[in-house]
């Protein structure tokens, strides 16, 4: 009887076991529930109403998808170590916002055949320029949502008070020079232009690509790329403008002192557009100057969706990430986001509008770019390093001359 009693127990366990390791599973990432619709986790980086807009549209896609119920996770500032945490357990949602591809791929499902499976025209009509901010390599790690390129704001009563025309696509930083210095008034305490005094590394790469450098090759060499001729040109314009006093360097990034009134131009992305005009800020914008014969670069902010290798519902997974950047997905965003379809540009007529279209100028003339931080295998390092290279360039206590601070960082 008690040899009886123990094998009974030990069935009974057992099939607790079973039974509770059943429920764990239906509510992990990419479970089946009971009425057997896949339940799919989309995590979001968004807050307040960008996140009733997402539930919106998921409701939405819920209601169309019958077999599908995806449900919103809302991570916020905790954003990147959540996600972290979550792929560690190798519980991270199925889908996921997501901008740092590099440092997350091995995490992430390569989305190529996705992709090839839907057609030519399905991977046409996202801006080209946008794919290399969502894949490392051959790879494509996720779909394009959202982006911003940097433009020139500048505040048109200033330039009308210093007798300026508006700037045109196509000006060069000589004439972006020359406004700059006509701007800066002593007695009106206005200045021409205003910059990050500790510049994003990330973004200050654009001015070189304007100029036909960059910080490394496409092997990651930074010999004879960072400290070319080209890239120490570019950082002696920016060092020559603040000899000259026709900028100042800004604790923020330039927002603070084009709010005021008192700087006539900032480089930016599409951030301050609701900003400046809540600020009642008469300005218009302008493409990135040129250097000449080369055009014009800008770093791209882009937000993509990317889908973890570790869903159990991968197929399912990439349906809602179509429609999470499909048409209708894109026209809902219009209010805060730049769309990234060349169908909903068209639709929406926004090549039409005297600000927007030059957001998507900057975006065309990016093409080819790709970003030091998704070729370096230590970006993180550089990256530190430039900052203190940037630092000694631009504050007013070392000015120390571009070529030997940069020559410090190769070497």
């Amino acid at each position: 009887m008690k040899g009886l009693r123990v094998h009974l127990f030990l069935v009974i366990t057992l099939v607790l076991a079973l039974f509770l390791s059943a429920c764990s599973s239906s509510e992990s990432s990419g479970s089946e529930s009971q009425d057997g619709k896949v339940t799919l986790r989309f995590a979001t980086w968004d807050v307040g109403d960008d996140v009733e807009l997402q539930q919106k549209l998921i409701d939405q896609f819920n209601a169309e998808n019958t077999d599908i119920n995806v449900v919103l996770e809302a991570y916020g500032g905790d954003y990147d170590t959540k996600i972290t945490a979550g792929i560690g357990a190798k519980d991270a949602p199925d889908v996921m916002y997501m901008w740092n591809y590099p440092q997350y791929k091995d995490a992430l499902e390569p989305l190529n055949p996705y992709i090839e499976d839907r057609g030519e025209e399905y991977k046409a009509n996202f801006y080209e320029a946008l794919w290399n901010y969502n894949s490392v390599g051959d790879d494509v790690y996720g779909l394009p949502v959202g982006y911003t390129t940097h433009v020139v704001y500048y505040n048109k009563d200033l330039f009308d008070k210093a007798g300026l025309d508006y700037p045109k696509a196509g000006w060069t930083w000589d004439e972006f020079q020359a406004a700059s210095e006509k701007l800066t008034n002593k007695d009106d305490k206005t200045t021409g232009f205003a910059f990050p005094g500790k510049p994003d590394p990330y973004d200050f790469e654009m001015y070189l690509w304007g100029n036909g450098a960059s910080y490394v090759d496409e092997a990651g060499k930074l010999e004879g790329n960072l400290n070319s001729p080209e890239s120490i040109e570019t950082f002696e314009m920016f060092h020559s403008m603040l000899e000259k006093d026709i900028a100042i360097t800004s604790e923020s990034w330039g927002d603070t002192e084009m709010k005021s009134g008192k700087v006539g131009m900032i480089i930016n992305g599409a951030w301050y557009l609701s900003a400046f005009e809540e600020a009642g800020i008469n300005f218009g914008v302008v493409e990135v100057p040129s250097f000449g014969d080369t055009p014009s670069a800008s770093i791209v902010s882009s937000s993509g969706i990317a889908m973890s290798k570790d869903s159990a519902h991968k197929e399912e997974a990439f349906r809602f990430m179509e429609f999470w950047t499909g048409e209708q997905a894109n026209k809902e965003r219009l209010s805060f986001e730049l769309p990234v379809l060349k169908s909903v540009v068209e639709s929406e007529k926004l090549e039409e509008d005297a600000t927007k279209k030059v957001f998507y100028s900057m975006l065309e003339q990016s093409e080819g770019h790709t970003p030091t931080s998704f070729i370096t295998e230590d970006w993180s390092r550089l990256s530190d390093d430039l900052e203190l290279v940037f630092e000694q360039i631009f504050n007013p206590s070392t000015r120390v001359e571009p070529k030997d601070a940069i020559n410090s960082v190769v070497e």
